[in-house]
């Protein structure tokens, strides 16, 4: 038996276009509702509009992963001797970046947060796992 009353959820996938424009709104201004202003509201109320130093320290977080993986990759490759210890930074770095992105919230976790936060986490902790007994594993060399 179907019912008449649409779902909610039809309702929500359903896009509506911009607010049409006021008759006493100036030209240049873009109408309400428009993506492109700061204050306009998005689907979960106003949005705030962020301040470009700001954007810049959500990403930290990742900056600091990434300058870790590239100092244990160079660590590495400047001599072929340190490729244990250098598997074992990368191990380090990726289980700082687990604990980063459990401990931080998502605003803040920057592009360390790509899904779910347990998902993330879990990902970085395998992989980094798996180079941490990799890296004891391998021979000490010389």
């Amino acid at each position: 038996m179907r019912h008449s009353a649409p779902s909610a959820s039809r309702s929500r996938r359903q896009r509506r276009g911009p607010a049409p424009r006021p008759p006493d709104a100036p030209a240049g201004d873009p109408p309400r509702g428009d993506p492109a202003r700061a204050d306009a509201p998005g689907p979960d109320g106003p949005r705030r509009a962020v301040a470009p130093g700001r954007q810049r320290w959500q990403q930290l977080p990742y900056a600091i992963a990434l300058c870790g993986l590239a100092l244990a990759l160079v660590w590495m490759r400047q001599s072929g001797q340190n490729v244990r210890g250098g598997t074992l930074a990368v191990a380090g770095v990726l289980f700082v970046a687990a604990l980063a992105r459990l401990a931080l919230p998502e605003r803040r976790a920057g592009m360390l947060a790509s899904r779910r936060r347990l998902a993330d986490v879990a990902v970085l902790t395998a992989l980094g796992t798996g180079l941490l007994v990799a890296g004891l594993m391998l021979p000490a060399q010389h």
